[in-house]
């Protein structure tokens, strides 16, 4: 019998442990559910995307009122150097992802081959197989669906923020004074919701097309099963890399989101690879970001970090094959469980406090990002 166990093995026993624990009422995380390949999956070919925005405002016509409004003044958090995100003015914004905008655009010109080509890139979440937003948020606001799409319940989540961390694109927004942290303690209890794209859940479930994927002209999207959609984008990729002078064999070049994170339910075909793609999107978001961060450095306003809501298409590994991340997806499934349903239980029986009309509270408003 060996004197030590390494830190693979002890997670190996882990993952067995947790497979009997899986038939008890814990939930256990995606982690250690096999994926059985039935789940929806959408395909973009980005070849025929003319830019028209027309699965942008479907989105937003269907979607933007269901987030909620903040509660102003907001609850300044403690500690302080958690940033108040409000987005509730700026609803308009549809060049990035925010909690009010749940798909954009990518407007790109690419250098190929001497030419110089357009390209329109739609974003959105990649609706993960083995998501590690879900795996790893410790309150158990995060959900996946046997269709396989991921999506975070608003009701149960306090704005913590770890999804967006620890998403490989950072895809979750942010918005301040709104969820249930403000009928806990809105100082030390959270700071608002996570929002992102739900892939038009409430149609799913009713079994119609998410809206950007009907009001599109040019049919750029697909949808079936996974395993569906894989064999037409393995199709379509060797034919783009055909037309592109390539030998078949690269066809991978071709693809993003099939291996993925692991793999994903969002699968992009491209005319050129990938790694151009993401070399223009990071030229692009670079010029961006820096305007953005000059901009609120003269304003004396607080320098945003990170992605600004405009998630890269680098090739991505499986996070959740991370013996860490992966450690701590067990750990957290029975305390995310207890948090969700002790939130649930909080919500149905909260006494929420209604808006007074002859308040004259303040309702200036906290600066978002740009």
């Amino acid at each position: 019998m060996p004197k030590s166990i390494s830190r693979r093995s002890f997670l190996k026993g882990g993952v067995a442990a947790a497979a009997t624990a899986a038939a008890s009422t814990v939930a256990m995380p995606q982690a250690v559910q096999a994926a059985d390949g039935t789940e929806l999956c959408t395909l973009f070919d980005l070849e025929k995307c003319v830019g028209c925005e027309e699965c942008v405002y479907a989105c937003r016509e269907e979607w933007q009122s269901s987030v909620p409004d903040p509660v102003k003044p907001m609850p300044k958090p403690f500690p302080e150097r958690v940033p108040i995100e409000d987005w509730s003015n700026k609803k308009d914004v549809r060049d990035r992802l925010t909690p009010y905008n749940f798909l954009y655009i990518e407007f790109l010109e690419i250098e190929h081959k001497g030419e110089v080509m357009e390209l329109n890139v739609p974003r959105r979440c990649m609706h993960c197989l083995n998501p590690p937003c879900t795996n790893l948020c410790p309150f158990g606001a995060g959900r996946v669906e046997k269709s396989g799409i991921v999506h975070i319940d608003k009701d149960l989540c306090l704005g913590g923020s770890k999804c967006k961390k620890v998403c490989p694109w950072h895809i979750p927004q942010r918005q301040s004074g709104v969820g249930l942290y403000l009928d806990l303690m809105p100082r030390f209890a959270g700071n608002g919701a996570m929002f992102k794209c739900h892939r038009c859940l409430p149609l799913v479930e009713k079994g119609e097309k998410p809206r950007c994927v009907e009001v599109c002209p040019e049919e750029v999207q697909s949808i079936g099963t996974r395993e569906q959609i894989l064999a037409q984008a393995k199709d379509l990729a060797m034919k783009k890399a055909k037309a592109d002078g390539a030998s078949s064999s690269k066809w991978r070049e071709y693809v993003y989101g099939m291996a993925e994170n692991g793999g994903t339910g969002t699968i992009y075909v491209s005319p050129i690879p990938f790694d151009k793609v993401n070399q223009a999107l990071m030229a692009q978001h670079e010029k961006t970001n820096s305007k953005i961060k000059a901009k609120a450095k003269k304003a004396g306003k607080r320098i945003p970090k990170g992605n600004l809501g405009r998630p890269h298409m680098k090739r991505v590994e499986n996070s959740m094959e991370n013996p860490e991340n992966l450690g701590w997806a067990l750990l957290l499934a029975p305390v995310a469980g207890l948090a969700a349903g002790f939130n649930k239980i909080f919500a149905k029986t909260a006494d929420k406090p209604k808006p007074d009309p002859d308040s004259s509270r303040t309702t200036e408003s906290q600066g978002g990002q740009s």
